[in-house]
C-alpha cells in the first residue's frame, strides 16, 4: 500500500457498514473501490471537535473511510515558497520544483509514481484561497479515487479554515523566522490573501512578511459587490501598523453598519482623528459592484489605481484629483470625500500598490519601476497564471531585484471583474 510517508500506513476495510461505489462510466479500470460509510460519518462528527495537531492524523483515517491509502496535509508558509507538512517530523518541499508546489501553483491535482501505486497530489482551496496541499497515497489514481481525493482536500481546507482562526499551533507550522511585534499585531486584522466569488477575485500580497510595520490590505465581498482597500501607514513601527489597523477595523465597522463608500471613508478619517489624531495613512478605497462592473472609488493621497485591459495598461484611466491622506481630512478638508466611478469591462483587472513597490532598488540604485511592475503582472496573466499566482511570482521578484533588503513595506492588491465566469 502506498504512503507520501513511506511508512506503510494502510488500513484494510472490513465488510460491515461498508457500501460499494461503482466506477463512473469512464473510470479507469481497477480494483473495486469502497466507502466506510459508517466510519466516514463517525469522522465527520470527530472532526467537529477535532484539535488542529490532530488532522494529520484524522486525514489519514478519511482516507481509509474513503477507500484510499493515506493522506498528509501540507500548508503553504506565509512567504509561499514552502510547502509545510502539518507532521512535524518530515521535512517542507519548495513551492517551485516539485510536484506539490505544481498543484498548489496551477490549483490542479498531480500525480506521481510511489513504490507501490501512486501519490495525488491535491491542492487545498478554501473559496479563492490556496492553502496548502493534501497529499494522497492511493494504490490506483482511477476516476473514483480522484474524485474522492479531491472530496477529501475539501472537507480538510474547510476544517483548516475554521481552526486556524484560533490555532497558534497551525499559524506557527506555517512560518519560518521569528515574526516581529508590529507584524503579529498587524496579521491580526489581515483578511485571507485572496477572496472572491464566480464573477469577481481579489488577491493580495505583502512583505516584509515577518517586519511589516505600516502597510496594510483588506477585501471583502458582501452579497454582489467586492469591497477592496490598500493603506500605507506614515512610519515604520508599532504605532504606524496601529494606525493601519484602526482604519481597517473602522472601515469594516462602517461597511457592516451598511455605509456607502464616502462613509467608509469619512468614517476612517474621524477614528483616526479621535483615536490617533497626530498620525494618517495614505489610501485608495474601492467598491465593485460584480453584477454590473460600476467600480466607485476614493484615493487619499495614495499612488492612483491602475487599470488593466486587454493585456496593458490605460495610462491615467483611473486618475483623480488629489484628496488629503486619510486621518487628515477632519482638519485639512473638512467635508465629505469625493468618489470617483467609472465602469469596468469583462476582463478588466485593477491594481492597487503602495509606493515600496515601484522604489525597490537594486545593488546599483536603480527602481524596479512602474514600467517593469506592470509588465511583469501583464506578461505572467498573459501566460495563463491565475491572479494569486501572479502576485505570487511579482513579490518574489522585486525581492530579488533589491536582494532581500527591502527599505520600505510592499503591499499589492489585484482586483479582477469576470462577469463572463
Amino acid at each position: 500500500m502506498p504512503d507520501v510517508r513511506e511508512a506503510g500506513i494502510g488500513v484494510r476495510l472490513g465488510t460491515e457498514g461498508v457500501i460499494s461505489v461503482p466506477d463512473p462510466p469512464h473510470a479507469s479500470a481497477g480494483l473495486v473501490t469502497a466507502v466506510d460509510e459508517n466510519r466516514l460519518a463517525a469522522l465527520i462528527t470527530e472532526a467537529q471537535t477535532a484539535l488542529p495537531f490532530e488532522l494529520p492524523a484524522l486525514a489519514n483515517r478519511g482516507a481509509a473511510a474513503l477507500g484510499l491509502e493515506s493522506a498528509l496535509i501540507y500548508l503553504v508558509d506565509l512567504r509561499q515558497r514552502l510547502l509545510i507538512p502539518l507532521d512535524e517530523a518530515l521535512e517542507p518541499l519548495p513551492v517551485e520544483g516539485s510536484s506539490a508546489g505544481w498543484a498548489y501553483r496551477t490549483l490542479s491535482p498531480r500525480v506521481t509514481d510511489a513504490h507501490d501505486g501512486s501519490i495525488v497530489w491535491v491542492p487545498l482551496v478554501d473559496g479563492a484561497e490556496r492553502l496548502g496541499v493534501l497529499a494522497v497515497g492511493t494504490a490506483l489514481p482511477d476516476e473514483v479515487r480522484m474524485r474522492r481525493s479531491r472530496m477529501l482536500a475539501d472537507v480538510f481546507a474547510m476544517l483548516i479554515t475554521s481552526k486556524r482562526a484560533y490555532s497558534d499551533w497551525l499559524a506557527a507550522r506555517a512560518r519560518t523566522a521569528t515574526m516581529a511585534l508590529p507584524a503579529e499585531m498587524l496579521r491580526a486584522f489581515l483578511p485571507p490573501h485572496t477572496v472572491g466569488s464566480r464573477r469577481c477575485v481579489s488577491t493580495a500580497v505583502l512583505e516584509p512578511a515577518y517586519d511589516v510595520a505600516g502597510d496594510a490590505f483588506d477585501h471583502s465581498v458582501v452579497k454582489n459587490v467586492l469591497h477592496t482597500m490598500i493603506l500605507d501607514g506614515m512610519g515604520h513601527d508599532l504605532t504606524a501598523g496601529l494606525t493601519t489597523s484602526v482604519a481597517m477595523a473602522a472601515a469594516r465597522n462602517a461597511r457592516r453598519g451598511g455605509g456607502d463608500l464616502a462613509d467608509v471613508v469619512g468614517s476612517i478619517d474621524q477614528a483616526l482623528a479621535h483615536w490617533l489624531p497626530d498620525h494618517f495613512c495614505t489610501g485608495v478605497v474601492c467598491r465593485l459592484d460584480a453584477e454590473t462592473g460600476v467600480l466607485r472609488w476614493v484615493n487619499c493621497g495614495h499612488p492612483p489605481p491602475l487599470l488593466i485591459r486587454a493585456e496593458r495598461v490605460f495610462d491615467g484611466a483611473l486618475d483623480s484629483p488629489p484628496q488629503p491622506p486619510i486621518g487628515l481630512a477632519v482638519e485639512l478638508a473638512p467635508g465629505t470625500r469625493h468618489v470617483h466611478e467609472v465602469v469596468l469591462e469583462p476582463g478588466d483587472c485593477v491594481l492597487l500598490y503602495t509606493d515600496g513597490v515601484v522604489e525597490a532598488r537594486d545593488g546599483d540604485g536603480a527602481e524596479f519601476g512602474l514600467d517593469r511592475f506592470t509588465d511583469f503582472i501583464i506578461r505572467s496573466s498573459a501566460a495563463g497564471q491565475r491572479p494569486a499566482e501572479v502576485l505570487r511570482l511579482l513579490i518574489h521578484a522585486i525581492l530579488d531585484y533589491q536582494r532581500h533588503q527591502l527599505r520600505d513595506d510592499v503591499t499589492i492588491l489585484l482586483f479582477e471583474w469576470r462577469p463572463q465566469q
